[in-house]
């Protein structure tokens, strides 16, 4: 018995099949990249108590944003049990 989904099938755009999670994707990476660019103020980072650093706050959510999807990716490769 085949495998049923309630994903929509994937379209041809420009000769380039687009998917909506390529959509959804590329939509939340557009707004993570301006709302970084908008936020360019220095702040004060507490690293655990242990010391106190100075850095832009573009770079810290840069930062942020490779670690997620970092931890994203594991994550997804751990659930689908590939090594």
């Amino acid at each position: 018995m085949a495998k049923k989904t309630n994903a929509p099938a994937p379209r041809k755009v420009g000769g380039v099949t687009v998917s909506p999670r390529t959509v959804a994707f590329v939509v939340v990476a557009i707004l993570a990249v301006w709302f970084i660019l908008m936020n360019t103020s220095s702040v004060r980072i507490h690293l655990w108590g242990l010391s106190t650093a100075t850095s832009p706050l573009w770079f810290v959510l840069l930062v942020m944003l490779v670690a997620g999807i970092l931890l994203g990716w594991a994550l997804h490769r751990y659930r689908d049990g590939r090594k």
